[in-house]
């Protein structure tokens, strides 16, 4: 059977996609090949702003499938603004590969926009991103960024939605339903699942060093102290609870001095530094219950992980995954973001429950996560690109 040769491009390895690139190389339908843009982080960590520091992931990303990084000449290189991806090589160098199909993920980008004018009627053109239309904006705002968007998304043939808020986006954005293919955002499930308890045990030990006696009830955060991921809010709303429990809160960022002096005079408010990709299966297993209160998130993959640990969660309305992830009061729980007093009850609710049904929820959570795991992301992209670029009726039209 012919392989369909399928080109992505992406800026850099990200711990979220690698995994689905290896399992997509194992596909027998799919002959894959990685175009990196951001060729700055090739031999150098990533530079993230929101953690405040350099990151070099301590888990491989690029192996198991085939890559390369294009030379990016950008005169501010990064991934935070449009012009800092900037590849004149990038067209040449897919069309050296001869491609079947390109997959482009974010259109944010100079070059990757490029790219889908260029290649759009060429070769079948898919785009994966996680926008979402849950952030608030003024009306003739939303009617500005529509049309533009719609341009956009008319130089694509399928977009592939992580999930049903995605799906609503790319709708809205004049996708035809019939091209909205349906990928699940994934982590790798199977990396935060705990066969031998060396998770467990690690926790364990993390929990005595902050003090937390083995029948504390806890309740953790994880992520950027970011504004948009509000955990000031998350902060404020637990000492408000006034309940025999703890918080540990686990990352770094700009509101971490202002979060560290409004927890001073609580014992049972606790802080980790930034903790790496081999660390964090350990590091949801250090609560009960896991939040995630942001008023802005496209999906907060952070919740996939919480549940492929095994743990309840807590999450705001904004937060894109919400949607299809929380079973109130069966799996989770979700509040309405940036509301303090509801976060504060919903808290309540999570710091009351029985033991054995926080243990239960947690349990339901490892077995719905499978829904979204890597090989279902890998398969749903492979079906989408492979059932529409191999079509019979596609293939009259590129010749047209």
């Amino acid at each position: 059977m012919n392989r369909l040769r399928l080109a992505i491009i992406s800026t850099h390895p990200i711990q979220y996609y690698a995994p689905v690139f290896r399992a997509l190389a194992d596909d027998p339908r799919i002959e894959l090949r990685v175009f990196y843009t951001m060729s700055q982080v090739a031999d150098s960590p990533v530079s993230d702003a929101g953690f405040g520091r350099d990151i070099r992931w301590d888990i491989p990303l690029q192996e198991g499938y085939d890559s390369e990084f294009v030379p990016n000449v950008a005169h501010t290189p990064g991934t935070a603004h449009f012009k800092g991806i900037h590849n004149p090589a990038l067209i040449p160098t897919i069309e050296k590969w001869r491609p079947g199909a390109v997959l482009v993920y974010g259109w944010n980008h100079r070059s990757h926009l490029a790219a889908l004018h260029h290649f759009k009627g060429r070769v079948p053109v898919f785009f994966r991103g996680d926008s979402t239309l849950l952030d608030e904006r003024p009306s003739w705002r939303k009617l500005a960024r529509r049309a533009v968007l719609r341009w956009i998304y008319s130089h694509i043939d399928v977009a592939i939605a992580v999930g049903s808020n995605n799906r609503d986006y790319f709708a809205w954005c004049g996708v035809p339903a019939e091209r909205i293919a349906f990928a699940p955002h994934s982590v790798d499930n199977e990396r935060f699942a705990d066969r031998s308890g060396v998770h467990r045990a690690h926790a364990a030990q993390l929990r005595s060093e902050l003090g937390l006696a083995p029948w504390d009830r806890v309740i953790v955060f994880a992520g950027k102290f970011m504004p948009y991921k509000d955990p000031l809010l998350l902060l404020e709303s637990f000492i408000r609870v006034d309940a025999d429990a703890h918080l540990v809160l686990v990352g770094n960022g700009v509101l971490e001095s202002e979060m560290r002096l409004r927890a001073q005079d609580y014992s049972n408010i606790h802080f980790l530094p930034f903790q790496n990709q081999s660390a964090m299966p350990a590091v949801y297993r250090l609560g009960e219950v896991f939040i995630l209160p942001s008023r802005s998130e496209t999906w907060g993959l952070a919740l996939n992980e919480a549940m492929a640990s095994g743990r309840p969660i807590i999450a705001g309305s904004k937060v894109g995954a919400a949607r299809d992830l929380v079973r109130e009061g069966v799996n989770g729980w979700q509040f309405e973001s940036r509301n303090g007093a509801h976060l504060t009850s919903v808290l309540r609710q999570a710091i009351k429950a029985d033991r054995r049904t926080l243990a239960s929820m947690g349990e339901l959570n490892a077995k719905v996560i499978d829904a979204w795991s890597t090989p279902a992301a890998a398969l749903g992209i492979a079906d989408a690109v492979t059932t529409f670029a191999c079509a019979p009726s596609y293939a009259s039209v590129l010749l047209s």
